[in-house]
């Protein structure tokens, strides 16, 4: 998996010659192929071993994280998708910048881009550490070529963030499409694959699959019922009962407003020729991704069964290894422990391939953004040569990776669906609002603009610090369940999720912001709408 995608790198980097070419491959790719290249970016490892972990931990909540994934796309669709692709050249902050001052507002979009990407690496990183772990039998308490498990696990870590620095570093945006079109046709055959072998153990009887789920769960009915994971309801503690039920409108809130504010999902509209195009690939990402989700329902409900909740927590207490280890089950019930080996083989190099195509869309975003708005435009003022931008997009890259790297070291204990969660909560407070109002709203300005990416990434990085998801959550034996370990609480906030209160202060500081400062360009705003509505002059869209 990881030779063939190297050699695809390969082929790429001897493709890039320009700016164009690094970060947004040219332009040259059609609606289906983007639409692939899309689905490959969102159906992360995340999606792949997060959301069947949650299923199989907790039954219908784990299903809320498809639902939400998947609404998303409307927004995305309907109100981000071809205006973009119209206004922009390279990133989020060509829009966002065409008609206010350029340096400060895209220097806010790449501390915006950098968080969110960096949140959303963590997930990838912790989720390939989990997998080496359960690929090479690493289990605690046992060493493995003279390591530690928990050595083993980070060296895993470590050697994924080398690949993700080499893909972006030597094929640009070009190499990296390519990677994710392959990654998504796998990853599309591996869950097909596995989704019918789990039903044809049942005799294509879904029913049978869940009663079976319910059985082994522990819980009985009620693992088909909401309330397992989200909305718990404690009796005798009405607060600690509202609290769980607005945590579940806060997650639901960021999943399906987070999407159109992801960096590495908005500069892919940039890949492709015209909006049309731009139109087209959100439709096949739609078909495949919505597929693809409800085959993750079979194969967490089939690892609740099959597996069961002791051997999943044995290996992943969070569960990130549920469906490889559902592959190996499956496996040796047809087979034997020889294709159990080959399932869980096969399985593997899926979830690995998710992995390194996610991390590679991330880190050129991140990248991109770095070179072209950073460097460029804030820094060089625009003088700088497409040779100069390019090298430091490489450096950028360079950098994002080893920052993902250290940081997903702390974060393995935390399901990497949740993860992506947080992640999307910080992109729906700081990037959507100012999206949105730069596109639709003739008053909004810089202050504005600034003030809604600066209040919304603010409010939901300090929430999130100050929630259980960094101190103060532990199991029934007492052991730490957020970053810092037991005994470390200095948690006020009590939801998870930020978003409930992030995105409307985000978008609360944007619209403040505007109307205290004077400033307005009712010319540029009719410029912009006409550039995002007709696609007249897009190209030269961050020259201004």
């Amino acid at each position: 998996m990881i030779a063939l995608t190297l050699g695809i790198t390969l082929w790429a980097s001897r493709q890039v010659k320009s700016a164009t070419d690094f970060h947004s491959g040219g332009r040259g790719f059609s609606g289906m192929q983007n639409g692939f290249a899309i689905g490959s970016d969102y159906m992360s490892a995340a999606s792949f071993l997060g959301i069947a972990g949650m299923i199989a931990l907790f039954g219908y909540d784990g299903f809320l994280y498809s639902i939400g994934f998947l609404v998303a796309w409307l927004v995305a669709l309907l109100l981000v998708a071809e205006l973009l692709r119209n206004s922009g050249r390279y990133t989020m902050a060509d829009v966002l910048s065409y008609r206010m001052r350029q340096r400060p507002v895209r220097t806010a979009a790449s501390v915006s881009t950098l968080t969110v990407s960096i949140f959303y690496l963590l997930a990838q990183m912790v989720g390939a550490g989990a997998l080496i772990a359960l690929l090479l039998g690493i289990q605690p308490g046992e060493t493995y070529l003279g390591m530690s498990a928990e050595t083993a696990k980070i060296a895993g870590i470590v050697v994924v963030g080398i690949l993700m620095i080499v893909y972006v570093t030597f094929g640009g945006m070009k190499g990296t499409t390519w990677v994710q079109i392959v990654k998504a046709v796998m990853l599309m055959g591996g869950a097909a694959l596995l989704t019918v072998m789990v039903l044809a153990v049942y005799g294509f009887n879904f029913g049978a699959l869940m009663n079976d789920a319910a059985q082994a769960s522990g819980v009985g009915s009620s693992f088909l019922e909401p309330g397992q994971r989200y909305g718990v309801e404690v009796a005798g503690d009405a607060w600690q009962t509202m609290v769980n039920k607005l945590d579940l409108i806060s997650l639901g809130l960021a999943l399906v407003l987070g999407t159109a504010g992801l960096p590495h999902i908005l500069i892919r509209f940039y890949t492709v020729p015209d909006s049309k195009a731009a139109r087209k690939s959100v439709n096949w990402g739609i078909g495949l991704i919505g597929s693809f989700y409800l085959m993750t329902l079979v194969l967490g409900f089939g690892a609740a069964a099959l597996v069961g909740r002791d051997a999943i927590v044995a290996q992943n207490a969070a569960g990130n290894t549920a469906a490889p280890q559902l592959a190996e089950e499956v496996g040796v019930h047809f087979g034997g422990s020889l294709l159990g080996a080959i399932m869980l083989a096969l399985i593997a190099a899926v979830a690995f391939a998710a992995i390194l195509s996610t991390v590679a869309g991330l880190t050129i975003a991140s990248s991109s953004s770095l070179a072209h708005d950073l460097y460029n435009n804030v820094i060089r003022r625009g003088k700088a040569s497409e040779k100069e931008e390019i090298k430091v997009a490489r450096l950028a890259a360079f950098g994002v990776g080893v920052a993902a790297i250290v940081l997903a070291i702390f974060a393995q204990n935390l399901n990497v669906a949740f993860l992506v969660a947080l992640a999307f909560a910080i992109a729906a407070s700081a990037n959507l609002p100012t999206v949105l109002l730069s596109l639709f709203w003739k008053r909004f300005n810089t202050t504005g603009a600034l003030a809604g990416i600066y209040g919304g990434l603010a409010s939901a990085l300090i929430l999130v610090f100050f929630s259980p998801v960094v101190s103060g959550k532990v199991d029934a034996n007492g052991n730490s369940l957020s970053l810092f370990p037991a005994g470390v609480d200095f948690a006020w906030f009590p939801l998870e999720n930020p978003g409930l209160v992030s995105i409307p202060l985000g978008l609360l500081c944007a619209v403040v912001g505007t109307l205290l400062s004077k400033e307005t360009d009712p010319g540029r705003f009719a410029e912009l709408q006409v550039r995002a509505l007709t696609g007249a002059g897009a190209e030269g869209a961050s020259k201004h």
